[in-house]
């Protein structure tokens, strides 16, 4: 380390470090100090390329299975990330929608789980602004209220998706990505390999090729292979970061400190700080995904030009909420739904449903006494209203379908994961009700930011990247 002391020391340099950085750096001092400790390593877009088409690349050396990383109880369930720098920037597939504005009020509306302790219009200037840092491709009309323009235009539809848009409206949308939809900001135009992990053409957002400026300002040291476990905590303020680098112990005191790392392990260093907030870990999960396949007669379903060309929401908001869950439908575009008879290859469409589940105290996370590096995961059950929603889609869908010439529904057993990992660090008001406040301060410490997913108090039905994004600006902005 360069000094001895920081104004602010951020873990991890995913999307919520990054985005916190972004604002906390634009609104201080020149003179500020800021240590960011990062798990991983630099792990180049160009070299996971190399990987992808089966090269050998020197950089493997530096890649983390998440099955390593973490100790997962329930083997059924998935929870792929990506550590290093980016985080899972580098393993995301790109969906932007924002959240309705629904989602933040659940209880007042629905009587269902906790509202937010802030709301849509609280997140919206912030929503605009990560949206234009992304360079964010959408349609002019949505579903949820928003000012001016995305930055960049709509991806365009396919043959069904103009049918539906057509019978529904803003009901039914291209999707908001940060897949570009041409050219810009040193980024390609998505070509629609549906290989977005990895894009093979560099136009999907991440840090790396993001020009954020905040790991090359002059304010700011970066350490990789850093792996942060705990924090040093006197009379309720956090004095210390702890970790180990290159197998050995070290400190890092600083002012303020911001834990930016997945939920998983923002709640083992709180753990193994002592934290006792009995909600700590608790009531973590992701959204439920499940695949429709819509099989067309003499109709072929061609155009489109990006992986999800669009987002249906025909099932998410309405008064169904206080008995079942909402419903997102991402329509596929990828090329290897095809249906597999003569003459009809392209005679399908397809669905991915995305239901909202709810906080539930019996899948937490906790820290292991073998190795205080790795946390361990326990997800043992879905919610009684997301299992409704299903029962719920399956009646409702072949109506809402009935503008296409369906000649049948195939459902897909529900997907081992969706790639997002929420909760375990809830947002209240009410310190009884959560771990962090208003502004993903910690309620107890309050020199210490929980930023993420990990945050969020419900699960809301659409994709948390833009939104978690939006509350790492709010956050920043409101607090320094």
């Amino acid at each position: 380390m360069k000094n001895s002391h920081y104004d602010l020391i951020v873990v991890g340099t995913g999307f919520a470090s990054s985005f916190f950085l972004k604002k906390y750096l634009a609104k201080v001092n020149a003179d500020q100090k800021v240590l960011v400790l990062e798990r991983g390593h630099f792990y180049p877009h160009a070299e996971r390329l190399k990987v992808k088409r089966g090269e050998q690349s020197d950089f493997q050396q530096y890649e983390e299975p998440w099955e390593q990383a973490i100790q997962n109880v329930n083997t059924k369930k998935r929870w792929p990330f990506t550590t290093g720098y980016g985080g899972c920037s580098n393993c995301w597939w790109g969906c932007t929608p924002r959240f309705m504005p629904s989602d933040f009020k659940m209880k007042s509306l629905f009587g269902i789980g906790e509202d937010w302790p802030v709301d849509y219009d609280d997140l919206d200037p912030y929503y605009d602004e990560a949206e234009t840092l992304m360079s964010v491709s959408g349609p002019e009309e949505t579903p949820f209220p928003r000012k001016g323009k995305y930055p960049l235009p709509a991806h365009e539809f396919s043959i069904v998706d103009k049918i539906l848009h057509k019978t529904y409206g803003n009901q039914y949308i291209s999707q908001p990505t940060a897949r570009a939809s041409r050219a810009a900001n040193g980024r390609n135009r998505c070509m629609t390999a549906s290989t977005c992990d990895t894009c093979p053409v560099n136009a999907k957002f991440t840090i790396e090729n993001a020009n954020l400026g905040v790991y090359e300002d002059q304010r700011v040291e970066l350490v990789y292979g850093a792996q942060v476990y705990s924090l040093e905590i006197q009379n309720d303020v956090v004095k210390k970061v702890l970790y180990v680098l290159e197998g050995k112990e070290y400190q890092a005191s600083a002012e303020v400190i911001a834990l930016g790392a997945n939920p998983f392990f923002n709640t083992n260093i709180l753990l193994n700080a002592g934290d006792k907030n009995p909600l700590t870990g608790r009531g973590f999960g992701e959204q439920l995904g499940m695949q429709v396949l819509i099989y067309l007669d003499q109709m072929k379903n061609v155009g489109g030009s990006t992986w999800v060309n669009a987002n249906g929401y025909m099932l998410y908001d309405g008064a169904h909420r206080k008995d079942f869950a909402a419903c997102l439908m991402e329509v596929s575009n990828a090329p290897y739904y095809l249906r597999m008879e003569r003459g009809k290859w392209l005679n399908i469409a397809s669905f991915r449903l995305l239901f909202e589940d709810l906080p539930l105290h019996n899948n937490y996370i906790s820290n292991s006494a073998a190795n205080k590096l790795v946390p361990t995961v326990h997800f043992t059950e879905r919610s009684e209203y997301t299992m409704k929603a299903i029962e719920n889609m399956k009646k409702a869908l072949p109506g809402i379908l009935s503008c296409l010439p369906v000649e049948k529904l195939k459902y897909l057993d529900p997907f081992p994961n969706e790639g997002h990992i929420i909760g375990g660090t809830r947002m209240s008001k009410d310190p009884k009700l959560g771990v962090v406040d208003q502004h993903l301060i910690h309620h107890q410490y309050r020199n210490l930011f929980v930023l993420g997913a990990g945050a969020f108090t419900t699960f809301s039905a659409s994709n948390p990247t833009l939104t978690l994004s939006a509350l790492s600006l709010y956050a920043a902005d409101k607090a320094f």
